[in-house]
């Protein structure tokens, strides 16, 4: 299927930024422009899903709360955490919502199993979990064919804020890390390894880094 472009964005970036340019690159896109994936780290966050009730954000304290356009509930992002947002033409790719989110999940379990860490997906709450805990969320938007937003994995992050909401809107799920389950990549080294999974699930020949 080609190419896709990788993009190193940086770290502690702020959350409404990063989301008015993946608005602005998928609302002028064209049926001929390259698919991207975008790695970053975000300052301190929690994001609200379109189905995200407050009721869930329990005590955020002094990191702010952002309504997003995404699905799902609630979820943090913050340094040690690598993000990955997907900028697809699912329409070219000629896959369903469902299956792309499957392939997404399949990836990071491909990653994991690599270091020797048994983990998997459910198909009731979107993610990647190991023992029970959750390690990595997904959320996307599709508009008109296109998507949006993307991923997290819980690298090497503080994980206090998660006990300050119920994660993904289920009240006492637990989150775990990489570097707890014996991992000590840092998280572009990671990112680096995630993309190559993630080209190769959905069916990309190859990887073109823009750092």
């Amino acid at each position: 299927m080609g190419v896709v472009n990788a993009r190193v964005l940086g770290k502690d970036l702020p959350y409404p930024e990063i989301l008015l340019k993946m608005q602005d690159f998928t609302r002028l896109r064209t049926e001929d422009t390259p698919d991207e994936i975008w790695l970053l780290e975000h300052e301190p966050v929690f994001t609200l899903g379109r189905n995200g009730k407050m009721e869930h954000v329990l005590n955020p304290g002094d990191i702010p709360v952002i309504p997003i356009d995404r699905g799902g509930q609630v979820t943090y992002h913050g340094p040690g955490q690598l993000i990955v947002y997907l900028l697809l033409d699912v329409k070219r790719m000629d896959m369903g919502v469902r299956e792309l989110v499957m392939k997404i999940e399949q990836s990071v379990i491909d990653l994991l199993a690599k270091h020797d860490i048994e983990a998997v997906g459910d198909r009731g709450a979107p993610g990647v979990y190991v023992a029970g805990k959750k390690i990595s969320a997904l959320g996307l938007r599709v508009s008109r064919g296109k998507t949006y937003h993307g991923l997290s994995l819980n690298v090497d992050m503080d994980l206090e804020p998660f006990q300050r909401i119920n994660p993904c809107g289920y009240e006492g799920l637990e989150v775990t890390r990489c570097v707890d389950l014996g991992m000590d990549e840092s998280v572009m080294e990671v990112a680096g390894e995630l993309c190559g999974e993630l080209a190769r699930n959905l069916g990309y020949e190859r990887v073109c880094w823009e750092m």
